[in-house]
């Protein structure tokens, strides 16, 4: 997907297993596989040699974060950063807009069009920093490109995706 995401990595795809792992993660509140989801991306950011100087979870609207009570990509972000040895930049991009989730979208224009303008950098600490942008699924990459937009308005020199799973 052209844009401002300088690429996206995974080490799976979003199926079996690694789909009951995610929802579990997600909508379960078994956080325990955070660091065992996070130990995937640290070899996966190993083998990409993705550049990255900080780590940035993908963040949830404040409504959706008050309904689950914690943020998955955050908490993989944290065991990333940990296992990693980068620094985890939790509060430079915050959702700003409520949209419906990704998933119960049709296609990649609707998609495009729920995240337009949903993201915003609330400080000037990524100014030339290479950014690794954290999330559990990535679907169209939608999502990620609005945010890594945000992120490179913010100074970000350069913003790879890095998810635990691309649905294919």
């Amino acid at each position: 997907m052209p844009g401002e995401i300088d690429g996206i990595r995974a080490p799976f795809v979003f199926d079996g297993i690694v789909r009951r792992a995610v929802h579990e993660l997600k909508y379960r509140n078994l956080r325990a596989l955070a660091p065992v989801l996070a130990g995937f991306l640290a070899d996966c950011l190993c083998r990409y040699t993705l550049g990255g100087d900080v780590i940035v979870p993908m963040p949830l609207h404040p409504r959706r974060l008050r309904e689950r009570g914690y943020n998955q990509a955050e908490l993989l972000a944290g065991e990333l950063g940990r296992l990693a040895g980068l620094p985890v930049d939790r509060k430079a991009l915050r959702r700003i807009r409520h949209a419906p989730t990704q998933v119960n979208s049709a296609g990649l224009r609707e998609r495009l069009e729920n995240v337009r303008g949903a993201f915003s950098c609330w400080h000037g600490g990524l100014a030339g920093k290479r950014v690794i942008l954290v999330d559990d699924v990535v679907t169209s990459g939608a999502t990620m490109n609005a945010a890594a937009g945000a992120l490179k308005e913010a100074g970000a020199v350069a913003v790879w995706g890095l998810a635990v799973a691309l649905e294919l």
